[in-house]
């Protein structure tokens, strides 16, 4: 058995129906309803967290019963889901198996898809995280808050990518639209580069690892979580210039932020010339730019581009959720940019400015544009200053 839950005519609370597939129960709809959840899973908190969220939605236990569902929905043309969300337990092959049902569906193709992820072992959230697919991995035991939020996000994300690929297209595509050939020359000229770039420049890698493990005790490479293209996270390597635990310093020196942005009022960058946390190894390889060189990897592995919007921080990328910025996550993360080549290194600009060359970018990119861009560059590697 499935169950449906919609919202009780004339009441705030919320009431639901015992189903099945072949003796299929359209749930009661009023005029006012605005969000319906679609759950493939069977933990009851998971679900009674998005009744008390959204205005009504199905659960179902298996892709099959999913797939079932979703097909009669389509064809009584009902209000479609605002939100796919898939326990991790079903495994890979049920995740898999629905999300081939909805991409091969034009409606449901932009729908966020989402993995609740609560009772995964470390191993399993690995695998879940390699998959391109999902929007996002949610914690629903410890993130139930954030769920509102962090769906409004990826829908704004979702909805701008389709109405760019809809003025891409002349004639209506497939809703998982090929690959352009501006995309892959992209694609293809980031592994060229990269790769020779990381055989050729094996030797001074060595040598910089060699002279931050002397200075200073600690890791050679500085990880950090950043979010790039779609608001995905993945893990950002430059050689480290600061000192251990740097990061955690950043409320100390909150005043020295030459961005000077007010976060209870819109996006926060965060940039202090002279940081006292650099080394000096550190500001050597900053001024030089040689602690981007690791960001060739990322590029081999698909992270980033050699040009594109630079991925930032999570503590940024979360002030960046409005319908005024969220654009800029349409491009590709990338090493250099349009705004690096316009304002780098200028300390008046502004955070709406520096934005505003990032959308410019999201809304222009090709692979033309990219050229133009690494020649209006000195070097993707020498940068006046870094992020």
């Amino acid at each position: 058995m499935e169950r449906v839950y919609s919202p009780k005519a004339g009441a705030n609370e919320k009431k639901y129906r015992h189903y099945t597939v072949n003796s299929y129960v359209q749930s009661e709809l009023t005029a006012d309803r605005k969000k319906e959840f679609f759950y493939i899973g069977r933990d009851s908190f998971v679900i009674d967290a998005l009744v008390h969220t959204f205005d009504g939605g199905y659960a179902a236990e298996s892709a099959d019963k999913a797939i079932s569902i979703l097909t009669k929905v389509l064809e009584k043309r009902s209000i479609l889901p605002d939100l796919f969300l898939v326990d991790a337990s079903a495994g890979a092959e049920q995740i898999n198996r629905i999300h081939r049902f909805i991409a091969d569906q034009r409606t449901l193709a932009t729908v966020p898809f989402m993995i609740e992820a609560s009772l995964v072992n470390a191993k399993e959230l690995h695998h879940l995280r390699t998959l391109s697919f999902v929007d996002e991995i949610i914690f629903m035991h410890r993130q139930a808050d954030k769920l509102s939020a962090k769906l409004s996000f990826i829908k704004k994300i979702k909805d701008a990518e389709n109405i760019k690929t809809l003025r891409q297209n002349i004639q209506s595509q497939p809703a998982i639209a090929k690959p352009t050939l501006s995309s892959v020359a992209k694609r293809a000229f980031d592994i060229v580069v990269s790769g020779v770039v990381l055989i050729l420049l094996f030797p001074l890698f060595a040598l910089i690892a060699l002279a931050i493990r002397i200075e200073s005790r600690g890791p050679v490479f500085y990880i950090a979580k950043r979010a790039g293209r779609g608001y995905r996270v993945f893990n950002f390597f430059k050689f480290r210039t600061m000192e251990v635990n740097a990061d955690k310093k950043v409320q100390q020196l909150s005043h020295l932020n030459q961005y000077n942005a007010d976060a209870a009022k819109g996006p926060v960058f965060f940039k202090v010339s002279n940081d006292p946390r650099i080394t000096r190894v550190g500001a050597f390889l900053r001024n030089t730019s040689l602690d981007e060189l690791p960001q060739f990897i990322n590029v081999l592995l698909g992270d980033m581009s050699l040009v594109g919007n630079r991925p930032l921080p999570l503590y940024e990328a979360e002030t960046l959720t409005t319908d005024n910025w969220a654009e800029r996550f349409m491009a590709p993360a990338g090493i250099t940019g349009l705004w690096q080549i316009k304002k780098r290194g200028q300390e008046d600009m502004s955070v709406e400015e520096r934005i505003g060359l990032d959308i410019t970018y999201a809304n222009r990119n090709n692979f033309m544009y990219d050229l133009w861009i690494m020649a209006n560059t000195p070097t993707a590697l020498i940068q006046k200053s870094s992020v």
